[in-house]
């Protein structure tokens, strides 16, 4: 596919988002194409991240690096896609990992072109920056939810966004326990886990 051909299918998510999603579910992504992918996006993200951060202000005052921090892009993506396969199953879901895998990743490569954005556009105007990033978690969001809702097969999209919620609530509190377990909370608050 050219570039023309992908940034073509971005607009497309967040026009029609239902048929991108369907489209997507269709190719039937081997496991090694999805593991590709999932790396791909991740050192992207990452990479993106770590120049953004040469540049700014995290940078000097000791930010993530590409490296650990595409060690936690990969953790809380791998995370996401366990936590709403299952939520979505809990729901009566009908997807599979590998469903929610291939939608993940193809949000994950947008998140990369949304971030190459707002570096641009940051160099500019550092409002219109700001409001890119919001309108892009918004936007975001609902993609998400009607992937979510054509991978499970719901036909509601308010069944999709409670199986956002939930997941969410999961990987918040397994994030809580982990932190926990490694003794990084400040005294006094792993009493409140």
């Amino acid at each position: 596919m050219t570039v023309a051909g992908l940034l073509s299918l971005a607009w497309q998510t967040v026009t029609a988002p239902r048929e991108v999603a369907r489209m997507l579910l269709g190719l039937h992504l081997s496991r090694e194409a999805l593991l590709t992918g999932f790396g791909l996006v991740v050192a992207l993200n990452a990479l993106l991240v770590g120049l953004m951060q040469l540049g700014g202000e995290l940078g000097s005052v000791g930010g993530l690096m590409p490296v650990p921090m595409g060690l936690l892009l990969a953790v809380m993506l791998a995370g996401s896609i366990v936590t709403l396969t299952w939520a979505g199953r809990s729901f009566g879901g009908t997807a599979r990992l590998e469903d929610v895998a291939v939608l993940l990743i193809w949000l994950q490569g947008l998140r990369a072109l949304a971030q190459l954005g707002v570096a641009v556009i940051g160099v500019v105007s550092g409002g219109l920056a700001v409001l890119l990033v919001l309108v892009a978690l918004f936007v975001g969001l609902w993609i998400l939810v009607a992937f979510l809702d054509e991978a499970h097969g719901f036909g509601s999209p308010l069944k999709a966004l409670l199986v956002l919620i939930l997941a969410t609530l999961a990987l918040l509190a397994a994030l809580m326990m982990i932190v926990s377990l490694l003794g990084a909370m400040p005294n006094g608050m792993a009493s409140y886990v």
